[in-house]
This record gives C-alpha cells, sequence and structure tokens, in this order.
C-alpha cells in the first residue's frame, strides 16, 4: 500500500490537502515500508488548484486531476483538508488523516508501519489486501 504525505520540505508533514505542491510518497508493506518519491503538483503550491477556488467546475477538475495522480495511495496525511476534498478522496477509497503540522514524515511512517505490524484496525486491514 502506498502512503502520501503532504510536506513543503519532504521531511515534515506540513501542508493542507489542497495547497500541497508535493506529496513524499511510501511503499508500506506487512512488514516494512520505503520511500519512493515524490508526486509533484507546480512549485511551492499547487498553483492549479489555488488559482481556481471558488470557482466551481474548474476548481472542481483541478482537485479531481490532484486526486487522480495520487489514486494508487491509500492514506494521505495532511495538516489540513476541506470536506469536499476529504468526501472524494473518501469515494476513491483513500483515507486522509489530518496531523499536528510540523510532524515528521518518518516518525508517521514509523507508527503506521508499527500499527501494521502490531494488528491494525479492520479499515486498514482491508486496504493491506486490496
Amino acid at each position: 500500500m502506498k502512503v502520501a504525505f503532504a510536506t513543503t520540505d519532504g521531511v515534515h508533514v506540513n501542508e493542507h490537502f489542497g495547497r500541497a505542491g508535493k506529496f513524499a510518497v511510501y511503499e508500506f508493506t506487512k512488514n516494512d515500508y520505503t520511500d519512493v518519491g515524490f508526486r509533484v503538483f507546480g512549485g511551492y503550491r499547487d498553483e492549479a488548484v489555488e488559482s481556481t477556488r471558488g470557482q466551481g467546475a474548474l476548481h472542481e477538475d483541478a482537485v479531481n486531476a490532484k486526486i487522480k495522480k495520487l489514486e494508487d495511495c491509500g492514506i494521505i496525511y495532511v495538516t489540513s483538508i476541506g470536506g469536499p476534498s476529504a468526501a472524494r478522496l473518501s469515494r476513491c477509497g483513500i483515507m486522509p488523516v489530518k496531523v499536528k503540522d510540523g510532524v515528521s514524515i518518518e516518525e508517521s511512517a514509523k507508527k503506521l508501519s508499527e500499527t501494521i505490524r502490531s494488528g491494525p484496525p479492520p479499515w486498514l486491514m482491508k486496504m493491506l489486501v486490496a
């Protein structure tokens, strides 16, 4: 299962889903995890999503394009996410997880890996076997 972390520096979860210009992506197995690189959406911020905010269908298309590029991820860690975007992710089978701004990606990955090894909750087990 792949997991994405919204980040500006590649080290911390420190960005809102819509604004995030970069996501660090990790691959998790039952016993371990590895860094598989970044998904980049423009520069420091995702201008396609930000510039269309409040523009109805244009904004929806920009958010949907972002989700399409992340659809192979089962979980996305963010500092914040709007209700409509969270619902879109959920409909695609992606679990948005809100964490405190500045949490280390490595710390979050270790905690998730420990949860997977020690007996994940049903929703996470379902993602692991899918």
